[in-house]
């Protein structure tokens, strides 16, 4: 790797340290008892730099799901784990680089320091003083980040080392294009209970008894949370609120657009380079030579290109006056724009509405309603803390409160009343036995607090509960069971020479199927099924209620000649280098890893953890 090429990819890594650290983990200091988290050979991974490292992916995982996620959960996800790996592998090349004498020079150092926006002033050149605060604010100082970027700069020289100068054998690139590109003609037909030959037996108590055997984890619920809790939402506070007269006619002013809709056209403009050409166009459409889509089409645009929309008179400025002339659609021009002459086309005429006040008068009450009660909720907060932070139960706090208390058996197919909430889901998901409950705030503008009373692990429910569900899944197995011996008859009579048109099947045809095409009414597994079969075999596969039977009629090789063939087989081959290099520095990585020695400090990781919520 070129030294300008590595020198962009430390600074790309140093600003994301510096990001993560001034998000506001970086100042923290774990004392010199637990200095490091682990080392491999003589390199140590500094316990800030883990717990910077863990900030960020908290952070990043929070970004994905929209919400913050406890490090108890994150945990539970392998967060804590795949980072010590991340931090282990980079000591582990740090390591080698030094056993090898790999290392940058000061003035490598220095241009990097130089290069980061976070260290310049107002005048675009470096700041001493940016430079120190913000590394305070990392918690390091300058000799501490210097090494830091010599280190990340020789790991990132070793890394384009190791890594760089793969590339696949044509024979392998081939093969893959080949098996990509590759497509299939197919004959098929899907059997349904209308294609049975005769209606299938009724079920006997020892065929139930047996699919409900074969199949218990269909009949077993979820595991269930009993979980009580206390809410309220703007809807359960609208009756308490008494709309203010002076107050909802302000709100009908604000929204006065809404209520009084001035008359509108719909409007399509189309502009020309001159007066002439717009006269000349003009012309065509009122002598009957040209449709206006005609002009439209003869300048290269769509309808779409010029629509307007439904506008005013207002909103066309100096030419509403001459658009708004028309009684019934039509066309009219030429008008000057500031695009230059255009003539319009006026395509309907909306007449002007009004909304009286008296009858808008019960959505704006519902509107203002629904504020205020989002207010009174929000003020509610710091009571409601105060009031469980002091050891009020829920059924306290309902009776202290305008908080409505519940009860609710939970998993994740409920999805009534206050479990409609992502909100409460989450926190339902995540709650322990022994949590003291803390207000949450609901996506509308309500708040809740739960407590979890009991976890009750999956239970299989009795035959008698779930009799209609068994008779009805093993009415849909044993349909597809008869279908798909009526099918491998069919087949086995196509293998004796007869015609697949010839029997009464409901054909279909596919062609130039290709390896992740979706078909509708094929069963999940058929078209990497197809892709296995040689051409003119038969296949018969099982689905819900239903079987199919499918013959391979032809293989089509790629076409090397097409307009995308080379782009297809220069992407095979970046890829192929690309995983190559990962796997090469993957087990360069392991090997060092291997020669050096790996120590993890337990002690100082469970102190970095307690420090997260």
């Amino acid at each position: 790797m070129a030294k300008g090429q590595a020198s962009r990819a430390v600074v790309w890594v140093i600003l994301g340290l510096l990001i993560i650290g001034l998000a506001g983990f970086g100042a923290t200091n774990f004392g010199g008892s637990v200095r490091m988290v682990g080392a491999v050979g003589d390199v140590e991974i500094d316990t800030n730099a883990y717990a910077r490292e863990l900030q960020g992916e908290l952070r990043a995982l929070a970004a994905q799901t929209g919400q913050a996620i406890p490090f108890a959960q994150a945990r539970q996800f392998g967060v804590d784990r795949n980072v010590l790996s991340r931090l282990v592998g980079r000591a582990a090349l740090d390591h080698e680089a030094q056993a090898i004498g790999l290392s940058v020079g000061d003035d490598v150092v220095g241009e990097e320091v130089l290069r980061i926006p976070a260290f310049q002033g107002l005048d675009g050149g470096f700041d001493r003083e940016a430079y120190a605060f913000t590394l305070r604010q990392q918690g390091m100082n300058v000799a501490e980040f210097e090494d830091q970027i010599r280190a990340d700069t020789a790991r990132t020289l070793m890394q384009g080392a190791v890594g760089g100068g793969f590339g696949a054998q044509d024979t392998f690139i081939d093969t893959l294009f080949n098996w990509a590109r590759e497509r299939r003609d197919i004959t098929w037909a899907r059997l349904t209970e209308a294609d049975l030959a005769e209606p299938i037996a009724e079920p006997s108590d020892a065929d139930l008894t047996a699919y409900y055997e074969e199949n218990e984890a269909l009949f077993t619920l979820a595991e269930e949370r009993a979980i009580t809790y206390a809410w309220v939402t703007p809807d359960m506070m609208l009756d308490t609120i008494d709309a203010d007269e002076e107050a909802l006619r302000a709100l009908y002013e604000q929204r006065i657009d809404e209520f009084v809709l001035p008359e509108r056209r719909l409007v399509e403009r189309l502009v020309y380079v001159s007066d002439e050409a717009a006269a000349a166009a003009l012309a065509r459409v009122t002598g009957g030579e040209a449709s206006f889509e005609d002009l439209v089409a003869d300048r290269g645009l769509s309808l779409a290109d010029i629509d307007l929309g439904d506008v005013s008179e207002a909103a066309l400025g100096e030419n509403g006056a001459a658009v708004f002339a028309l009684e019934e659609p039509g066309v009219v021009g030429p008008l000057p724009t500031n695009l230059g002459p255009a003539i319009f086309r006026v395509n309907a005429i909306l007449t002007a509405q009004e909304t009286p006040f008296d009858e808008a008068r019960p959505l704006l009450e519902t509107e203002y309603a629904t504020d205020a009660a989002r207010r009174l909720i929000g003020d509610m907060v710091i009571d409601i803390d105060d009031l469980l932070a002091g050891g009020a139960t829920l059924e306290e706090l309902a009776s202290e409160s305008e908080l409505e208390l519940g009860q609710i058996d939970w998993r994740p197919d409920v999805a009534d009343g206050i479990a409609a909430y992502q909100g409460f889901r989450e926190a339902a998901f995540a709650a322990q036995e022994g949590d003291f409950p803390e207000v949450i705030e609901l996506e509308e503008g309500g708040l809740f607090a739960l407590r979890l009373d009991e976890i009750r692990p999956p239970a299989l429910q009795p035959l008698d509960e779930v009799r209609d569900r068994v008779i009805e899944g093993w009415e849909m197995q044993e349909t597809a069971r008869v279908l798909a011996e009526q099918a491998e008859a069919a087949a086995e009579a196509i293998r004796g020479g007869a015609e697949m048109a010839g029997l009464d099947l409901p054909l279909r045809t596919e062609r130039n199927l290709e390896r992740d095409a979706f078909l509708d009414d094929a069963p999940p597994a058929f078209v990497a099924g197809v892709f296995e079969m040689e051409p003119n075999e038969l296949r018969v596969f099982e689905d819900a209620g239903a079987a199919v039977l499918v013959r391979l009629d032809t293989i089509i090789a790629p076409d090397r000649t097409a307009p995308d063939a080379a782009a297809g087989l220069a992407a095979f081959e970046a890829q192929a280098a690309q995983t190559l290099a990962g796997d090469a520095l993957q087990l360069f990585t392991q090997a060092a890893q291997t020669r050096a020695g790996i120590q993890i400090n337990q002690q100082a990781l469970n102190a970095v953890h307690a420090q997260f919520p």
